[in-house]
Parts: C-alpha cells; sequence; structure tokens
C-alpha cells in the first residue's frame, strides 16, 4: 500500500527520479551482456569471431521479445490494477505470467536448437563466421529459459513500485557476467564458448534472485498456487499489452537479418563486424532511454488508472525531455570521439575501424529525435493503447526501415545501409508527435469531464 500511495502523491518529478535512476543504472549494467562480450571477443579472438557473435543478435532479440511478450504485459496490467485498488487481481496476473514465462521459455529453447544452424545462414553466417555463430548463440539459446523467466519477472517488481529492487536484479546478473567473462577468456582462454557461458550462468543468477523476492522476500505481490492456473481473459489481456514490446523486438531481430544480409552483400564479413561494434556502442545509448521508459511505465500507468491525468502528462513530458537529453549527448560522443569508442572494440584490424567509424557517422546523424520517438510510443504502452504503441513501434522498425534498406543500398552502396536508420527515424517521429498531439488533447478532455464530475458530487 505504501508503495501505491507514494504513486499518487509523491511529486511526478522526484517519483521519475527514484524509479528511473535505478533502472537507468540496471539497464546500463545489464548492457553489459552485449557490449562485454562483444569487447573480449573483439579483442581476444579477432575480427571475425566478433562479425560470428553480430550475426546471432536476431536471435539474442528473439529470446529477449518473449520475456518482454509476457513481462511487460502482465508488468502494465498490474500497474494499472494497483491503481484501481485491486491487488487480488494483480497478483492472479503475476502467476500467470509466471506459467507463461515457463511454457514460453520452454518452446523457444527447443525450437531454438533445432532451428540455429539454418537460422544463421539464413541471417547471413558466411563460411567465415558461422562456426564462431554457432558456437555462441547453441550456449545462449540452451539457457534462454534462465532469461526469459529472470527479465519477464523483473518488470513486475519495478511495476509494484520497487525500482531499487528490480535495478539489483540487472547488476547481480551484469556483474556476475563481467566477472565471468574475464575468467572464462582470458583466464582459462574459453574464448566464444566462454563468453556464452558466462552469459547464461549470470541470467540463471537473475533469475533465482527473482524468484526468491516474489516467493520468500518483501514483495507486495506474491506467487502464490491458487494463482498458477492460466485463465483465458487474464492471458489474452497480458498478451494484447505486451504485443507492442514484443512486436517491435521481432521488428528489431527481422531488421537485424535484412540488414547483416545488406552488409554482407555491399560490405562483407568486416561490414557486419563494424555493424556489431555500431550495436555495441548504440546499445550503451538505448538503455537509458529504457530505463527512463520502465521508470515512468509505473507512475504513467497507476496514475492513468487513477485517472489522476495531470500526474500522467507531467510525467510523460519529464520522461521525453531525459530521453532526449541522452540521445544527444550519445550522439555528441559518437561524432566527437568515434576512434575511442570503437577502439574498445577492435585494436589491430585498421579496416574493421575506418568501416565502423564511416558507418557510425551516417547511422547516428538524426539520433538526438530517437528518444522522443522511444518514450512517446512506450507511453501508449502504460496507458494500455496496445495498437497504437505496436504501430508507432514498427514505423521505425519496419514500415520504413526495411524498404530503406532494400533500397538505399541500390544507390549508394555500403554508404546507403547506414542512411537507411536515420531516414526511418524522421518519418517514424513525426508519426509519433501526430499521435501523441491527439492523445494529449483528449486527455485535457478527459481531465476536463473528470473535474466537472467531482464537482458536481461535491456539490451533492
Amino acid at each position: 500500500m505504501e508503495s501505491s500511495i507514494k504513486l499518487r502523491d509523491k511529486k511526478v518529478s522526484k517519483l521519475l527520479l527514484e524509479f528511473s535512476i535505478p533502472a537507468i543504472i540496471g539497464m546500463l549494467v545489464n548492457s553489459m551482456y552485449i557490449v562485454i562480450d562483444r569487447i573480449f571477443i573483439g579483442r581476444v579472438v579477432g575480427a571475425m569471431a566478433i562479425s560470428g557473435v553480430s550475426l546471432t543478435f536476431p536471435i539474442v532479440i528473439l529470446i529477449m521479445a518473449f520475456g518482454m511478450l509476457v513481462g511487460i504485459g502482465a508488468a502494465a496490467s498490474i500497474s494499472i490494477k494497483l491503481g484501481q485498488g485491486k491487488k487480488e487481481v494483480a497478483e492472479h496476473i503475476l502467476g500467470n505470467a509466471l506459467i507463461l514465462l515457463i511454457i514460453v521459455a520452454v518452446a523457444v529453447t527447443i525450437l531454438g536448437l533445432i532451428f540455429v544452424e539454418p537460422m544463421l545462414i539464413a541471417f547471413g553466417a558466411s563460411s567465415n563466421t558461422l562456426a564462431y555463430a554457432k558456437e555462441f548463440i547453441v550456449i545462449v539459446i540452451a539457457g534462454s529459459i534462465f532469461q526469459i523467466i529472470g527479465f519477464g519477472l523483473n518488470n513486475v517488481i519495478r511495476s509494484e513500485g520497487n525500482p531499487k529492487k528490480a535495478m539489483n536484479t540487472m547488476l547481480i546478473g551484469a556483474i556476475t557476467n563481467i566477472i565471468l567473462d574475464y575468467i572464462f577468456i582470458y583466464l582459462l582462454h574459453f574464448a566464444i564458448k566462454g563468453a556464452a557461458s558466462a552469459t547464461i550462468i549470470a541470467q540463471f543468477t537473475s533469475m533465482i534472485w527473482v524468484l526468491h523476492y516474489f516467493l520468500r522476500g518483501n514483495s507486495m505481490l506474491k506467487i502464490k498456487r491458487k494463482n498458477l492456473s492460466l485463465k483465458i481473459e487474464t492471458v489474452k489481456n497480458i498478451f494484447s499489452i505486451g504485443m507492442s514490446p514484443f512486436a517491435m523486438q521481432i521488428a528489431a531481430s527481422l531488421v537485424n537479418v535484412v540488414l547483416n544480409r545488406s552488409l554482407g552483400i555491399y560490405g562483407g564479413d568486416l561490414a557486419i563486424g563494424a555493424m556489431g561494434i555500431i550495436n555495441g556502442i548504440v546499445t550503451m545509448i538505448f538503455m537509458p532511454i529504457f530505463g527512463i521508459n520502465q521508470g515512468s511505465q509505473p507512475i504513467i500507468g497507476f496514475n492513468y488508472g487513477a485517472r489522476l491525468y495531470d500526474r500522467v502528462k507531467s510525467a510523460l513530458k519529464l520522461a521525453i525531455m531525459a530521453a532526449t537529453a541522452i540521445s544527444v549527448t550519445g550522439t555528441l560522443c559518437a561524432y566527437l570521439f568515434p576512434y575511442a569508442l570503437v577502439g574498445l572494440f577492435n585494436k589491430t584490424d585498421a579496416d574493421l575501424t575506418a568501416i565502423t567509424v564511416n558507418g557510425i557517422r551516417i547511422f547516428m546523424l538524426l539520433f538526438p529525435i530517437v528518444g522522443f520517438q522511444i518514450v512517446s510510443a512506450n507511453f501508449f504502452q502504460a496507458i494500455a493503447r496496445a495498437k497504437i504503441s505496436m504501430f508507432l513501434a514498427l514505423s521505425r522498425q519496419v514500415i520504413v526501415l526495411i524498404p530503406m534498406l532494400l533500397i538505399l543500398p541500390r544507390i549508394f552502396g555500403l554508404n546507403g545501409v547506414w542512411m537507411a536508420a536515420p531516414v526511418s527515424d524522421t518519418v517514424s517521429t513525426i508519426l509519433t508527435a501526430l499521435f501523441l498531439a491527439f492523445e494529449i488533447k483528449k486527455l485535457r478532455l478527459d481531465e476536463t469531464v473528470n473535474s466537472s464530475r467531482v464537482s458536481t458530487e461535491c456539490a451533492k
């Protein structure tokens, strides 16, 4: 109850800081799963190894997508139910979410292991990179159940008003991963297998932490046996809300497939490795923005459910401002210090460095506007407007980007591959601004109607 009162009454700016800073720290450290693996692999094993691991990124994204489908869908539903004062319903959603995560994780593991090699070949693996890619991703898929359950339920920890605990989950996993990367790759010379093994052991640790919190910890919501029986209506509600981030991740995976194939055609294996490095750098910028999304989601969802629309608008405005500041700062760093950033991943291959630096300057040309687009799309998800959120997410990841990846390289070659991103960023941001303006106008109208109703009731 204390967390619910805080979400309703505490100053929005302080609340956003309280929720977002732990999420930002957690997401930044969590990004080390991707970044540190690539740094170790690029420096110790070589350029072809980092290209091979980069080819597995679409599969890693797919695994995360299924965690988001259930985890974020359940978290948004729980935030709204807590805002309405329906704790028992929120616990029922939590129990159903756990069962769904287990079912989904088992299915992903089985299908992933069966089709791993055909997927990698379809994603652009060559004779130079296939062995590296397969060696890494087979281990990651085998342990995907840990990531899906841990990541999925961690969203619920944040939605019940405990952002620091959610941050600790990611800190524990990421720090474990970094330590094991050093031990397995540098000290024991396990190379790519060491990186993959470190990842799944870290994810297992995070999963145990989350399960303990809901079973034995001081959580507001508890996992109870009576809530483990799936109900169709609950499952539909979780999937409908979670479909937007799920679609966004699936789209990101599809984009990576198209991107890798275009890079292979117009730039070869080194261009794929360059994109792997760029993804590592961009991930470090995206993660704080995702942290702001995670921090603002329970605030927006709770107050929307409680019909406190002025607090909803305030949280959205502050989240957009913070995300824009991050995307602008990240872009400046990439433009001012590109060689230093690329040097983290590669010290020996001058051709790889040259391709990467040129790529990042074009790829991130309009990155300053991305913070606004991501936060605004997430706003619709937080208020359970899943279809709009999904469309806006897809507008940036699929609707514009994939056609650009197919058209621009035919005209500009490898530079055309890099140019597709800023074109997509521009179009999707314009669309998002139009939808957001309409929704804010509607919120103001609802706020006026709600105030009039309250005034009438008080007069009686």
